[in-house]
């Protein structure tokens, strides 16, 4: 029986046809972002939201919309939308960029430019360009602040800073600066689609039925354990997420990735219940050998079953989760689809679900925005829907900076809370604060 990515790249095939340079096939990983958008009832999509506040008047709206212009022309993934096809998922490509700079206005007089801008993403249409910048001024503090948000099925963590970079070298070029020749567009064309093809057969290839053994056994005590969504649950004036974050003192070499699996099933003991398998997504990869590096989304999920161990709070200890975390990573290029075929047709009655969500970053790999040698200060926009029922945020560096957001439909703030107090503990804070 062919794979699921030996059947999608065949049906990519016969409705691609000739269309090959306007029709590009997708990865495992968008085609986990795009069928999750088509399956929601809202066809809300995942979003990357990066904020940047400026002086007042540091920005030159048409400057910047000139500049975001000449960037999306450059990467076939900011000038594309994904969309599915017959069924088929796929990344349709402009042959000109169609991104925006947006003012959105207030709805009261005096409105925090959060709220504004909570609003703004909250009306995000799926069918509009996958890059789009908002602007809004908050005059409390003098400032401008930038919204740098992109569609997640186009771009994944490792290319926002690259973004971001690109973005300041595009704003210093000449105001009515042209457009990338054709001949230059048409190679990263070409260098993307190789790419993605490159990742397929990577995703093909892994995809043997000693993998998906592997994966059925490794998942096959995993349930979904958050419980359903229920509006009612949100206090009455309370936006859709809570959040917490932290600032921790940083060990020697940063904390490992087995070590910060281990602190989250702390936080999911408090959410869920000792002796749980809670499945726990996390992104994973990079750009297939030999690939340019292209912007674009190729990064994996892979599920951690985290075991959260028996009431006083033992568990399998970081040694036996680094072990098991080294094994998952020779399977890592199996998408995350098959990984949930697999599970299910080995009697398992999980169907996908996640009941958190972890990511991972190097602070040296975040480069402020700098507009004409103005650097901006990044600040966080709390409150927005969440895809899960919980997600944490590591930023490694100097210290470590810890964030976690909740759906509150999903989890009250009161357990919540608890479980951010589990994970900073585990992680040995010497202090940290909740809002």
């Amino acid at each position: 029986m062919l794979s699921i990515t030996s059947q999608y790249l065949a049906r990519y095939r016969r409705l691609a046809g000739d269309r090959s340079d306007t029709l590009l096939p997708v990865t495992g990983a968008q085609r986990r972002f795009v069928l999750v958008r088509a399956l929601d009832p809202t066809g809300r999509p995942d979003l990357v939201p990066m904020f940047f506040a400026f002086p007042s008047g540091t920005i030159d709206p048409e400057r910047l919309r000139a500049a975001v212009r000449r960037l999306a022309a450059r990467h076939t993934a900011l000038r594309s939308r994904p969309t599915v096809v017959r069924g088929t998922p796929v990344l349709s490509v402009a042959a000109d960029p169609d991104v925006s700079v947006t003012r959105p206005t207030a709805s009261v007089p005096g409105e925090p430019p959060a709220d504004t801008l909570r609003r703004a993403l909250a009306s995000w249409d799926a069918q509009g360009p996958v890059l789009r910048l908002f602007l809004v001024h908050d005059e409390e503090r003098a400032e401008d602040v930038l919204a740098v948000v992109l569609d997640h099925a186009a771009c994944d963590g490792r290319s926002l800073a690259r973004i971001v970079d690109e973005l300041g070298a595009a704003y210093a070029e000449e105001a009515a600066g042209s457009l990338p020749a054709p001949g230059e567009t048409e190679a990263e064309l070409t260098a993307y689609r190789d790419a993605v093809l490159g990742q397929l057969a990577a995703e093909e290839k892994a995809e043997t039925p000693e993998s998906a053994a592997y994966w059925a056994d490794r998942l096959r005590t995993v349930r979904t354990h958050a419980p359903s969504p229920r509006p009612a649950r949100v206090p009455e004036g309370a936006k859709p997420s809570g959040a917490a974050q932290a600032r921790l003192p940083a060990h020697d070499g940063g904390v490992s990735f087995p070590g910060l699996l281990d602190a989250c099933r702390s936080a999911a003991r408090e959410l869920y219940g000792p002796d749980r398998a809670v499945p726990l997504g996390y992104p994973w990869g990079g750009r297939p050998t030999g690939a340019e590096p292209v912007i674009g989304c190729f990064l994996n999920t892979l599920v951690f079953p985290v075991d959260t161990g028996h009431a006083h709070g033992d568990g399998p200890g970081t040694e036996a989760t680094a072990d098991a975390w080294w094994d998952d990573l020779d399977r890592a290029d199996v998408p995350f689809d098959a990984v949930v075929a697999a599970v299910r047709s080995a009697g398992s009655g999980w169907t996908g679900g996640l009941d958190g969500l972890l990511t991972v970053d190097d602070d040296t790999r975040r480069p402020p925005l700098v507009l004409d040698g103005v650097e901006g200060r990044e600040v966080h926009v709390d409150g927005r829907p969440v895809r899960g029922p919980f997600a944490v945020s590591v930023t490694q560096g100097a210290e470590i900076r810890l964030r976690m957001v909740w759906d509150r439909a999903v989890l009250d703030d009161e357990t919540a809370h608890r479980a951010f107090d589990a994970l900073t503990h585990a992680l040995r804070p010497s202090d940290h604060t909740v809002r």
